[in-house]
């Protein structure tokens, strides 16, 4: 066991800070961008005032509380043209669309810097989708979709990014999904993960767990 352990610390490489400054951009943000795991993959999608849709893919969609429902996302520094920023600044609306397993492809495309009277729709072959009078269109491809109302855009003056804050005004979601304890199996939705910004990973739930407390270990409860 301890040979084992010694070889395994021998092949590991460490980086200091002055080493990866020192890397080259690119590869340095793909190091960056896969070392804190697989992420969120997620579609937002939005209109201007002309009427103009957009649907961008993000990778950095977290949950920022629960009452009231708050969920964030960075914009990276205003260095080109950020037309999802822009049409939420303007309309004070964006949909969060999860990206399913059968359109992770044309999810990614969505990547490509389209010109503005280009719409990522038309340009990938997915669907806008209008609900319930909703003003920004939803990913119709998307299993779980999120309606949601700016609230706060925070600049963090360390990198000159955005974190974008905005409130759930209404979730669309499979039935079979709903669990009794109120989460969502997101895996039965078909989402998908993301590592980086090009690694798409179907999930596999190991256990589901009991609430953790300081005098006993966690049980399995499904």
């Amino acid at each position: 066991m301890q040979s084992c352990f010694v070889k395994c610390i021998m092949s590991t490489i460490i980086h200091s800070n002055a080493d990866i400054l020192n890397m080259e951009t690119r590869y340095r943000a793909a190091f960056i961008n896969t070392l804190s795991g697989f992420k969120s993959a997620n579609l937002i999608a939005t209109i201007d005032e002309q009427g103009q849709t957009n649907c961008a893919v993000f990778n950095s969609v977290v949950h920022i509380g629960a009452n009231p429902p708050l969920l964030g996302f960075i914009c990276r520094p205003d260095s080109v043209d950020r037309h999802t920023l822009e049409n939420i600044q303007t309309t004070g609306v964006y949909t969060i669309n999860h990206i399913h397993e059968s359109m992770y492809l044309q999810a990614h495309q969505t990547s490509a810097r389209y010109p503005k009277h280009k719409s990522e729709f038309d340009a990938t072959g997915l669907h806008p989708e209008y609900i319930n009078g909703f003003k920004a269109p939803f990913v119709k491809e998307s299993a779980v979709k999120m309606a949601m109302q700016l609230k706060s855009i925070l600049p963090i003056a360390i990198n000159g990014t955005l974190l974008v804050i905005g409130e759930i005004q209404s979730v669309s979601l499979p039935e079979d999904c709903m669990q009794t304890d109120g989460s969502v199996d997101i895996e039965k939705a078909g989402t998908v993960a993301i590592s980086g910004l090009d690694s798409y990973y179907k999930t596999q739930r190991l256990a589901k767990l009991s609430y953790a407390k300081p005098d006993s270990m966690p049980t399995v409860i499904g």
